[in-house]
């Protein structure tokens, strides 16, 4: 005796189909087509969304901070996974957050920045002789200085702004009338010492913990005689959950000597795959 087949089972309707038909819309055959094609396009960019902010992201070097590792044309996927299962260490080429620019959001009616006629949208410069690098960096420089010393904020494109003298409870910019705004971006240097160890660069060679780094991955000259370095030419010691990075061409590179140290928060993954240009292409790791 022949068995009988089991009926086929149909294809359920795609959920905008059955979405529409609830909310009382018959469309036809050419629109649920239309919407079958939507729904599909809807699945592929949630998909490309997660994958983008969990998995992976494409970026590239805009200058030759990292030459001859990375040249500014290449273009190269950031793993974001690795660094949940084991923690960066030096030599790591990473990718990272950082401040590229402080800004003015905005002043605060009456404030001492509001006398001098600090203006909102403005990018700070200095204030005094300290580089505006971090917000952090100004709050801690503002929170050092004794009461009664000057101060005095300069912006880019050459605005001046005489702000009086500190008093004792002014102690960020926020106190001084300024409610500031970080513009952030990505970028990626070497990992030179993790928090917990003392960098210093001497003769262009660098030390951690008072041993010289022979690694390969180190053979290079740092350079260490910018005035505007505040880190590393003195032996430094990175606070915990920081990390102290370097381009590997020092020459060129806006990195920790300017402006301290990476929170670990910050970090976004490593470099894995050059995809650009094709004469490049290849695992970076």
């Amino acid at each position: 005796m022949a068995r009988r087949r089991k009926p086929k089972k149909q294809k359920r309707p795609a959920w905008i189909l059955r979405l529409v038909w609830k909310l009382g819309w018959e469309p036809g055959r050419v629109m649920r087509e239309v919407l079958e094609w939507v729904e599909v396009l809807i699945v592929a960019g949630a998909l490309a969304a997660l994958i983008m902010s969990f998995v992976t992201v494409r970026m590239h070097v805009p200058t030759g901070s990292m030459i001859p590792t990375i040249d500014p044309k290449d273009s190269f996927f950031v793993d974001r996974i690795t660094y949940y299962f084991r923690d960066p260490k030096p030599g790591d080429i990473v990718v990272f957050r950082h401040t590229e620019q402080v800004l003015v959001g905005s002043v605060e009616d009456g404030s001492a920045a509001d006398r001098a006629g600090v203006v909102p949208g403005g990018q700070l410069q200095y204030l005094n002789d300290r580089p505006a690098y971090t917000v952090a960096m100004l709050n801690s420089y503002i929170a050092s200085l004794d009461a009664g010393a000057p101060l005095r904020l300069t912006t880019v494109g050459g605005g001046q702004y005489d702000l009086g003298e500190k008093a004792d409870e002014q102690d960020s910019l926020k106190d001084l009338g300024i409610i500031p705004r970080e513009k952030r971006m990505r970028y990626v240097k070497r990992l030179v010492a993790v928090g917990g160890q003392t960098v210093q660069i001497q003769g262009g060679d660098l030390y951690v913990d008072g041993e010289k780094l022979t690694d390969p991955r180190f053979d290079r000259y740092y350079y260490s005689n910018d005035p505007r370095f505040l880190y590393g030419v003195e032996p430094t010691l990175v606070p915990e959950g920081h990390y102290f990075v370097l381009g590997d061409n020092s020459q060129n590179s806006f990195d920790s000597r300017f402006w301290g140290f990476v929170d670990e928060r910050d970090f976004i993954g490593e470099p894995y795959l050059r995809v650009w240009p094709l004469n490049r292409f290849g695992l970076m790791r």
